[in-house]
């Protein structure tokens, strides 16, 4: 029977009411009858604290506590933190620019300021035991660390002024309309400038980079920009994918020619219209500040006066962006714009989207990849209290309700038959087996220099081994959902999505509405690391919306999430390489095995005569994706580890053998050298320490990890310091890049250590944090990240930090224990 009732409680020190069943959590309350998106849905199981609030002070997870136990208590939310913004513990946050996509740091902030007040200075153990019950997928464990301390220093202080303005201009408030230069500028009246952002905030912190690109060239302060993210246009289109796409760490590079060029080309229209207006010589103008400016007689217009002759006139020719050394912005560190709004609760992600009576749903899919529903029965389902609908939509079935709480009571009640008779039946160890089996076959060559066969033949030495990598999955903190509208003349979805030109096509062929008929409204993704270039839960909203005439939000649980992704391959590499009598580098032989995915990216820069790559192709039918530097984490594993056995085997230094076989490739070394010499790779470390080193380029970038590893008693080690060097090319804001790199080093480490997807009959065993871990704050060794100056073109920056942490921390603990581990992930061998 179901138990409703009227329950009050406090939050954020107001009296409130909630009327519904008992057993709701709390955050669902908070977030859907209070309005409270701060708090976030990250498992619905309490593992991931991205839902933690303050109960009579204390820390709770709301997706796990029903609001009977919160009834007449004291609830405390990130938005009431936020309403004391001077307070040290958020100033420290901002200046530490802790967040990266931001969707766990509300928690964090609400759980930190729970420690501060039972431990006003904190040890590093302390904060380690309160901080570890929340987890950050972005990996900003280190700046977390180093912001709680600030905060604690600063709180012996006097109070003090802000170190940031606390959010960015609101993206229309204020502006009073405007004039377009171009797809992506709007000058405003107000005298503000709005971007408009065509790529997905993820955490990298694209919003803040393509907005220094245009106040550069733009002369004007980033604090008078507004930001709104950019329809779904084919003017939009990133030039290294070929759609209006984020992935491939391609945000910068792809914008370095093209939108400074045309943010220049719109600052000299609006000189040209000030010139005309005055009457006067072009050369005597220039911008200053947003607004141009004829210092010969001192005069001076703003921009919002003079866009609409500049709209009006024509389009310079020749116009070329600003030269290295005429930067002002780019090359520095400068805050995020949007750091306040994400560590604050006010960025909007999809599931903060609020319309005029959605309606809420989850599928049930079938446990193995390629079943179908057979058939079901939804009567119990129906009889939940605010479910509304079941029915079969694209090969799973919806349970549609009022709410959250009612659709996942709904599914669990659910009946369902599978006809697996066309599914994937294999478990991990038979598909371990066929791509062995597939190493035997003749494959493809990918790349082939002298002769293999005689050098080996003559070798000194020959060495072999095989290195596997398993399935991954992408666990993005916020799990996948949309929200989306369908009449019969127009379509809108609301959704954290790495290629909104993919979800318009995808929305366009299931409504069978134009391209002009389909808005993409893109919010901010908590995470995305690949997974939301993929449209499978955007269909599933516009089906279930143009099905039902209303607005629809589904929702996928954290086990839908980890069980229907699209993974990372699994693969196996087998190598053989031949050494001459000096210990010299004189043959290797690499066959791949795997799914298309895991064949690219395959970087050997050494100096090796005779060398040969194969590629054999073997899908067994999993569904695979793009994750963070697909193929290049898993070759980069296979290669650095293979050319430290190497070393090994020649009786040689592993840093120095690398150098010797790279003396024509200068950015290799520069970032080897760089992180040897940060981390003292010639010091002496105490007995159960070993150092390994990687080095990898991918995505137009060069990075070199050195890790450091202890070893214990009973065969127990961890990471302790990973030094990270990387060259970019131009860097636009140096502390984000740095940002960047540490996270890649936490997201590196959860998935060398603990990352792997496993089936059984078809189905993925994993379904939750438990049994999928990332890395924690007691797990998070010390990270530095260096950058290697260069005016070279940009390169990638969001992936090339990952593919050499794993080689690194497996050659580590080769040097500490001798043990040379060569199957992923490395502690569950």
């Amino acid at each position: 029977m179901e138990q409703r009732a009227a329950i009050a409680l406090t939050v954020n020190g107001e009296p409130r009411e909630f009327r519904g069943r008992a057993d709701t959590p709390l955050l669902w309350v908070l977030r859907d009858a209070f309005g409270l998106k701060g708090t976030k849905y990250g498992c619905g199981a309490g593992d991931c604290g991205s839902c933690v609030v303050l109960v009579q002070g204390e820390p709770r997870h709301s997706c796990t506590l029903p609001i009977l136990e919160a009834a007449g208590k004291n609830v405390l939310t990130i938005e009431a933190l936020a309403r004391e913004p001077q307070q040290p513990l958020i100033q420290a946050w901002i200046a530490e620019q802790v967040p990266q996509c931001g969707y766990c740091q509300p928690a964090q902030l609400l759980t930190a300021s729970w420690l501060l007040k039972r431990h006003p200075q904190p040890s590093d153990a302390q904060i380690d035991d309160a901080m570890s019950y929340v987890l950050c997928r972005c990996g900003s464990y280190p700046r977390i660390r180093r912001a709680i301390h600030r905060a604690a220093a600063w709180a012996l202080d006097a109070p003090r002024q802000g170190t940031q303005a606390l959010g960015a201009l609101p993206a229309a408030a204020g502006a009073g309309g405007g004039v377009m230069l171009n797809p992506w500028l709007r000058v405003n009246r107000d005298r503000s400038l709005t971007l408009m952002v065509d790529r997905s905030e993820m955490g990298q912190g694209v919003i803040t980079g393509l907005a220094m690109l245009v106040a550069e060239e733009m002369e004007i302060g980033l604090d008078r920009l507004r930001i709104e993210f950019a329809p779904a246009a084919p003017e939009y289109a990133n030039a290294l994918i070929g759609e209006q796409a984020t992935g491939g760490s391609t945000s910068i590079r792809a914008a370095w020619d093209s939108l400074r060029e045309a943010a220049a080309a719109a600052r000299e229209r609006l000189i040209a219209a000030a010139a005309e207006r005055w009457d006067v010589k072009r050369a005597e103008c220039v911008a200053e500040a947003g607004e141009v400016v004829h210092h010969c007689s001192g005069r001076r217009a703003p921009y919002a006066a003079l866009a609409t002759a500049a709209a009006a006139g024509r389009a310079p020719r020749g116009v070329k962006p600003k030269r290295a050394r005429e930067f002002r912005l780019i090359g520095r560190s400068v805050p995020r714009i949007e750091v306040p709004d994400l560590a604050l609760g006010r960025a909007v992600f999809a599931l903060d989207v609020t319309r005029p009576s959605p309606l809420d749903a989850v599928l049930a899919r079938s446990p193995s990849f390629g079943g179908r529903v057979a058939s079901f029965d939804a009567s119990r389902a129906l009889r939940v209290p605010g479910v509304v609908k079941v029915l079969e939509v694209g090969g799973a079935v919806a349970v549609v309700a009022e709410d959250v709480p009612a659709a996942l009571a709904g599914r669990d009640a659910l009946e369902v038959s599978w006809d697996l008779s066309g599914a994937c039946a294999l478990d991990s160890d038979a598909i371990r087996a066929r791509l062995a089996a597939a190493l035997e076959r003749r494959g493809a060559s990918a790349r082939r220099r002298g002769s293999i066969e005689r050098a080996l033949r003559s070798a000194k030495h020959v060495v072999e081994a095989r290195y596997e990598t398993p399935y991954l999955a992408h666990a993005t903190m916020e799990p996948m959902n949309c929200i989306a509208e369908v009449t019969d003349d127009a379509c809108d979805i609301w959704v954290g999505m790495q290629s909104q030109q993919g979800a318009q096509a995808c929305a366009m062929e299931i409504t069978g509405l134009p391209r002009e008929r389909v808005r993409v409204h893109t919010t901010y993704s908590g995470g995305g690391f690949g997974r939301r270039l993929e449209t499978d839960y955007v269909a599933e909203a516009v089906r279930l919306a143009k099905m039902l005439h209303r607005a629809v939000r589904v929702l996928w649980t954290r086990a839908d999430d980890l069980r229907h992704d699209f993974y990372r391959p699994a693969s196996l590499t087998a190598f053989r390489a031949g050494l001459d009598a000096r210990g010299g580098l004189s043959a290797w032989l690499q066959r791949i095995a795997g799914p298309e995915l895991a064949l690219g990216e395959v970087e050997i820069p050494y100096a090796i005569p005779n060398l040969s790559v194969v590629r054999i192709k073997e899908d067994p039918g999993v569904p695979t994706g793009y994750w963070r530097s697909v193929g290049a984490s898993q070759n980069a594993f296979s290669i650095e580890c293979f050319v430290d056995e190497l070393a090994h085997a020649a009786g040689k230094d592993p840093l120095a053998f690398r150098l010797a076989l790279l003396a024509h490739e200068p950015r290799h070394r520069a970032v080897l050298e760089l992180a040897a010499e940060r981390a003292g790779w010639h010091d002496k470390l105490a007995k159960g320490r070993g150092r390994g080193i990687a080095v990898y380029r991918s995505y137009g970038s060069w990075v070199a990890q050195v890790a450091e590893v202890s070893a214990g008693d009973g065969g127990a080690w961890r990471v302790e310091r990973m030094v990270c060097a990387a060259d970019c090319g131009t860097v636009v804001n140096p502390d984000a890049v740095c940002a960047q790199m540490e996270g890649a080093v936490v997201f590196g480490l959860s998935a060398a250590l603990h990352g792997e997807i496993t089936l059984r009959e078809g189905a993925v065993v994993q379904s939750g944090f438990e049994d999928y871990p990332i890395l924690r704050m007691r797990d998070t060794p010390e990270i530095e990240a260096h950058l290697v100056p260069s005016h070279a073109h940009p390169g990638g920056v969001g992936e090339p930090g990952v593919p050499p942490v794993a080689p690194a921390v497996a050659n580590a603990l080769f040097a500490a224990t001798g043990r040379r581990v060569r199957r992923l992930p490395l502690q569950h061998q």
